[in-house]
């Protein structure tokens, strides 16, 4: 008998529960429908299996009230998708939640998963869909004095939709006050028995949080007692997004999620659509494909390097760091046309082929980088200073990372030697011969030891994409990504408006579901989407890494001090688009 389904007559028996319908899907994901009473049974039981789901992957809701193409699902008014993953197995599982009613609620799975408290604040804001038992079910992407809930779908996706915004006094003092912050409402004390606790604003503006992020800080003394991260101003509804726009014009919106990451941020997306569609791309795609995306992990590291060592203290690396990026940059202009945001891969393919003399510019950096790269290793990792800032900081162990949620370096930087390249490869990544890097301590150095690793087999990635790259098109002769050649059009009007379609709306991809997962710089990501037989997506799910990796900061914070978060922050290699999106 099937593994999957061992562990869904094991459940039955269990806990109990008659049956369960069980949905096929095009990313083969074992996707099982419960009921809203289930929930917590089986979520308990896949937690504590002997082979346990115990990583809490993602949790969603879909507006399902305007779909179509329903394929005889259990689906109501809305659905909750919960996305666990299990290390062990190396799969994944997906349970739906059919809910009725216009604000329904179901029980909260926090005392279960510490990383779903975020999860399901984001789908009581998105959806109004409430979770009994939460400890603080309150807005967290946006405003507290918002009016509906963006991602129903009777909410405007553009603003020529709204009457113009006016600003009222009453409403200003509303959002005013909503933006004081009151201790009592989140658990916390002004004052213990022996002192008076402070509280203290970091951000939203301040260097340390790389971005438009505020964390409050209560503080007894220097040390900080607990923290509460505030994120959402970045939020410009990427999701929301996805809904108004074709298959094919979406590419460009996912290029500013996680803005350092580049074309990552395209495969992700692509992936999930060519599984929808049925697109297979030819060899010379993928491995193009994987030579972008390696450069870009390399450009986002140097970033983030170079920001971390001056965060705790060091000016020159940055300028350095920076100064090989653009490098990179050039590679990817000459290659691309456009550089941070090139929006060049494309659906079953890349936008045009490789320019002549491509190869020249990557020999000469793959020659370049590795002596420079050594030379930043020691200015930074050997410095004294960097390390008493960072070593024995930050700690978390393997379970902690697990049930919070981290991936990427923050959870190899715990001595666990995963990647999504190397244990589930997707693009061709099995082609390739690299090494998966790990350190033991779980704190903030080891997690600049990894990605500093990470870089040198990044370089040895690109090295074999310049020395295997194999020949054959662009692009996959697929209907869905390959538009007829133009001088048909000329002959029949058939072809002619197949051309013109496929030019001007983009194509329909069939009914369905898939979700696509890779490992981006920071972690792992992937693209949920839902179509409803369509030229748009129904839904657009995109999982980012920064998202759990910042909720994590106040369990990882406490005990610390002021300047022991800024070695945190920068350790964490986070970016507010990411978080927000």
């Amino acid at each position: 008998m099937p593994e999957d389904d061992m562990i869904w007559q094991e459940i039955q028996q269990q806990c109990g529960i008659d049956g369960f319908h069980r949905q096929q899907t095009v990313d083969t994901i074992e996707t099982v429908w419960i009921s809203k009473e289930q929930l917590v049974p089986v979520l308990t039981f896949l937690k504590s299996a002997t082979k346990p789901f115990n990583l809490l992957y993602d949790l969603c809701g879909i507006d399902e009230r305007d779909r179509r193409n329903k394929q005889s699902l259990p689906t109501q008014d809305f659905t909750l998708v919960y996305h666990l993953f299990s290390f062990e197995r190396n799969g994944f599982v997906r349970l739906k939640l059919a809910l009725s009613g216009e604000y329904p609620s179901v029980p909260s799975v926090t005392h279960l998963f510490k990383n779903a408290n975020w999860y399901e604040r984001e789908v009581y804001d998105m959806f109004g869909i409430r979770f009994e038992g939460h400890p603080h079910l309150q807005r967290i992407l946006m405003p507290l004095t918002w009016k509906g809930h963006p991602l129903r779908k009777e909410h405007p996706a553009r603003a020529t939709e709204m009457g113009p915004f006016q600003l009222h006094e009453d409403y200003l003092e509303r959002a005013q006050e909503a933006l004081q912050f009151k201790p009592e409402e989140w658990g916390m004390q002004r004052q213990s028995d022996d002192a008076d606790f402070m509280f203290l604003n970091i951000g939203p503006q301040h260097p340390g949080t790389h971005g438009v992020l505020r964390i409050i800080l209560q503080l007894d003394g220097e040390d900080i007692v607990d923290a509460v991260p505030e994120i959402g101003f970045h939020h410009r509804g990427a999701e929301k997004m996805g809904e108004r726009q074709s298959w094919h014009t979406y590419i460009p919106y996912t290029d500013r999620v996680d803005y350092l990451g580049g074309v990552m941020n395209n495969l992700a997306y692509l992936l999930a659509v060519e599984k929808l569609a049925g697109i297979e791309v030819p060899d010379r795609v993928k491995v193009i494909r994987v030579m972008l995306c390696e450069l870009f992990r390399i450009s986002s590291h140097l970033v983030w390097f170079g920001t971390f060592a001056q965060d705790v203290g060091q000016l020159s690396p940055v300028f350095y760091m920076f100064t090989d990026r653009e490098k990179v940059f050039d590679i990817v202009e000459a290659i691309c046309g456009g550089r941070m945001h090139p929006n060049w891969f494309r659906i079953g393919g890349v936008a045009q082929d490789l320019p002549k003399g491509w190869d020249a510019l990557v020999r000469d950096f793959v020659g370049y980088f590795p002596p420079k790269l050594k030379e930043y290793s020691n200015m930074v990792l050997r410095n004294s200073l960097f390390k008493g800032r960072t070593k024995g900081i930050g700690i978390f162990t393997l379970e902690e990372a697990i049930e919070w949620g981290v991936t990427g370096p923050g959870l190899r930087a715990c001595g666990y030697e995963w990647d999504f390249r190397k244990k589930r490869p997707y693009s061709g990544y099995e082609m390739f011969d690299f090494e998966v890097p790990t350190a033991q301590n779980g704190d903030c150095y080891d997690r600049a030891l990894v990605r500093v690793e990470e870089m040198r087999q990044s370089l040895r990635i690109i090295e074999q994409c310049l020395n295997n790259m194999p020949e054959g098109s662009y692009k996959a002769d697929h209907p869905l990504t390959t538009p007829p050649l133009k001088k048909y059009t000329m002959q029949d009007i058939e072809t002619l408006i197949t051309h013109f379609l496929n030019v001007s709306w983009g194509p329909v991809i069939p009914a369905g579901e898939a979700m696509s997962c890779i490992e981006a710089t920071k972690g792992a990501n992937s693209y949920y989407l839902t179509s409803d037989g369509d030229t748009s997506p129904y839904r657009v799910r995109i999982r980012t890494p920064s998202f759990p990796h910042m909720q994590m900061v106040p369990y990882i914070s406490k005990g610390y001090t002021v300047a022991d978060l800024l070695s945190i922050l920068g350790a964490m290699d986070f970016v507010l688009a990411d978080i927000d999106r």
